[in-house]
């Protein structure tokens, strides 16, 4: 194991960074997206998050609260472009205004590219980069008519750019959500409005690497042999990241895409490339067992 620095354990940027501002987060109830939520919290932001779990959301922002931080939840599909005006309608009428957005909001899991079905594609697809695109038009709307600067985010993957084997789906969608926030960040950049990506690396959260990692020994193969920095990272690292960008710290980084992955997506193209060296039949046994089953929510990255 490589000699390592751990993160800070005391507060990076001042209490009051965001005092006043209001952010959006999509699949905000759970996993990275309440990592973020609460790093916004931290300093001083109101955040709102939004998913299909009520109950979840619920409970999410109950946790921010508690914490001390100004949290409400509202109940959105971003597939359907018609909820996702109607969450920005509300969010902005129950807090006076959106300031900025996080599009974090995700599904996926492992399939083989010859076993994928349309609908299997359609839903990870349309949750990802329709559902980008979307908020992300809500939410510029609403700034462009205020005449308000604000800040759009999007969580992405080091494999926007290289792909990846198994998660075909994921890897056009994300790509989808680089290209708009390139796009958008030079065309909306005259509004005030800067776009910007996070492409987080191996952050464990329940949801995802349930979906992703499939046995304790591929883990060693996907996460310590392939990071240069032999560890996983922590939701904290993310936090600050994601605070830095949307904040007044950062105000000229516009049309980026920052890399958080310990420099793994350097060592090799393809996040899961590496379970091509496994026996095929036995690899989509373990991907059918592990795709979400009917009616789960799912959620954030």
């Amino acid at each position: 194991m490589p000699p390592r620095r751990t993160p800070r354990a005391t507060p990076v940027f001042q209490p009051d960074l965001m005092q006043g501002q209001v952010i959006l987060v999509t699949g905000g109830g759970s996993g990275l997206g309440l990592t973020m939520s609460a790093a916004l919290c931290d300093v001083g932001a109101q955040v709102v998050i939004c998913g299909r779990n009520p109950d979840r959301l619920g409970k999410a922002a109950e946790t921010l609260r508690a914490r001390g931080g100004r949290a409400m939840s509202l109940s959105c599909d971003v597939r359907n472009p018609e909820q996702v005006d109607e969450l920005v309608r509300k969010a902005s009428e129950a807090c006076g205004k959106i300031d900025g957005l996080i599009n974090n909001a995700a599904g996926n899991f492992l399939c083989a590219a010859e076993d994928l079905s349309p609908g299997g594609f359609d839903a990870v697809v349309k949750t990802v980069l329709y559902g980008s695109v979307y908020a992300t038009q809500a939410v510029g709307r609403h700034l462009i008519a205020r005449k308000a600067a604000g800040s759009v985010l999007s969580i992405l993957t080091p494999y926007a750019w290289t792909g990846s084997a198994f998660v075909l789906p994921s890897a056009c969608a994300k790509a989808g959500v680089l290209a708009m926030t390139r796009s958008l960040a030079v065309e909306w950049g005259v509004y005030g409005i800067r776009l910007n990506a996070i492409a987080p690396g191996p952050f464990p959260t329940e949801g995802a690497w349930s979906r992703l990692v499939p046995e304790g020994a591929m883990v060693e193969d996907l996460v310590t042999n392939r990071v240069p920095m032999g560890r996983v990272g922590e939701h904290s690292e993310l936090g600050h990241l994601a605070v830095f960008l949307l904040s007044d710290a950062s105000p000229y980084q516009n049309g980026d895409c920052v890399t958080i992955d310990g420099g793994s997506w350097l060592s090799g193209a393809g996040e899961f490339s590496e379970y091509t060296r496994y026996d095929r039949d036995r690899l989509k046994v373990i991907f059918q067992a592990m795709r979400p089953k009917k009616g789960d929510g799912g959620g954030s990255k």
